[in-house]
């Protein structure tokens, strides 16, 4: 009879399940104070972490990661007091473990309570962003999770670093190290392990490219609280006002054009097009991009690009932009029903029933009238740090902030009640 060898995977998952109990009882004055000295402690070993980055972002430049992946992956002293603060913001914010949501007593009397429970162990399986490390972490410790980590290959020296610090933190609280877990094998094996370990591991988050998550979805048997890539569109209908609509596409575009609630596709009434021609062709030469466009919009833009079916459905990630003229809102709808990831989706108009329209047609976990959609996102919407956004439908949907990594317990209190 053969004895089955258990993996470290497995171990580690065990390990945080342990912990996860510990977490759970800790009060909310003790979890914030442990993310604040998470957070000093970051800050006071940021030599130590830039080091183990730099490894990395030579790695990268040996492999010709693209500029939008080199941005993801590239930390400083900045980006790591921006960590430092986010957990920081994560203390400060209402703590969701305990909240009664419903109460009611029963006609014998029997007490019953619906309160918000952590969920218990999170896997985060995401890629190049070494912040994800910090963020997760924050939020699962402050709704009373544990948290096992599964990071990119391309960060595993930044991601390593970043948890030795974290741990080096834990060993003064009262929270055991073992309730951050972070898997630093580079083997898919691990990660395939990580998708089936639903006796330890509660639910799955990935956050990445739609390779990663799909691979996630389709072969995991642990709960997954699926995030989306952001195919996200601008509507310019032909109410918009022009000074409006090119302050929020040059924001949407080209503030940070390499993460996710960046606007990848501009849709165009063909009555404002044609209208705003030159104010479009300047905007877009000021600002550097590079338009992939259909026929109308290759005619009239100089310099751009016939767009092809992939135009439609890519995240570029960079200063590229599809741009479609259509001649109403329900063909602008259409097109986004067709290609859209369910994101994050704005319309530029003055005319409140065309936006009240939109706002109810278009299906996306965030809908915008007049602004820009680079506001999806925990910190811009006050949650603090964020764990991803859920473009599905069940349980969280949008930014995810501390309540998406709570669930559900009834809890009855009686006096002997019998049924």
């Amino acid at each position: 009879m053969s004895l089955l060898v258990e993996t470290n995977v497995e171990t580690q998952a065990k390990e945080a399940k342990k912990a996860a109990k510990v977490v759970s009882l800790l009060s909310t004055e003790e979890k914030n104070e442990i993310l604040k000295h998470i957070a000093n402690t970051l800050e006071s070993n940021v030599s130590h972490i830039l080091e183990a980055n730099n490894k990395d972002l030579d790695k990268g430049r040996e492999k010709g990661y693209t500029e939008a992946y080199m941005d993801r992956l590239a930390l400083s002293e900045d980006r790591i007091a921006d960590f430092a603060n986010g957990l920081r913001e994560v203390a400060e914010l209402e703590d969701p473990v305990g909240d009664i949501l419903s109460d009611w007593t029963l006609e014998n009397g029997l007490q019953v309570e619906k309160v918000r429970v952590p969920l218990g162990v999170i896997g985060m399986i995401y890629e190049a962003r070494p912040n994800v490390t910090v963020d997760a972490t924050g939020l699962a410790l402050k709704s009373g999770n544990a948290i096992v980590l599964k990071g990119g290959s391309s960060a595993i020296n930044s991601n390593q670093a970043i948890v030795d610090v974290i741990h080096k933190a834990l060993k003064t609280t009262s929270i055991p190290a073992e309730a951050v877990q972070f898997i630093a094998s580079t083997d898919r094996k691990a990660t395939q392990e990580l998708f089936t370990m639903k006796e330890h591991i509660d639910v799955l988050i990935p956050r990445g490219g739609a390779s990663l998550i799909n691979a996630v979805v389709e072969n995991a048997t642990v709960p997954v609280l699926e995030t989306g890539v952001g195919n996200c569109h601008l509507y310019i209908d032909k109410d918009a006002d022009t000074e409006k609509a090119l302050s929020i596409v040059v924001n949407a575009k080209t503030d940070r054009p390499a993460v996710c609630n960046a606007a990848e596709t501009l849709i165009v009434h063909e009555a404002w097009f044609h209208k705003n021609k030159d104010a479009l062709i300047n905007m877009f030469r000021e600002n550097g991009i590079t338009v992939h466009g259909d026929e109308t919009v290759v005619e009239t833009i100089p310099g751009a690009v016939k767009a092809g079916e992939e135009d439609w459905t890519n995240e570029y990630l960079s200063l590229d932009i599809a741009v479609k003229a259509v001649s109403d809102i329900d063909e602008a709808i259409d097109h986004i029903d067709d290609y859209g990831t369910k994101h994050s989706e704005a319309i530029i108009t003055e005319n409140k029933e065309t936006a009240s329209k939109f706002m109810k047609l278009v299906d996306a976990a965030a809908v915008y009238h007049n602004a820009s959609t680079r506001f999806t996102d925990g910190g811009a919407l006050g949650f603090g740090a964020e764990i991803g956004i859920s473009t599905q439908k069940l349980h969280a949907r949008g930014p995810m902030g501390l309540p998406a990594l709570t669930t559900v317990k009834f809890q009855m209190t009686g006096n002997g009640q019998i049924r």
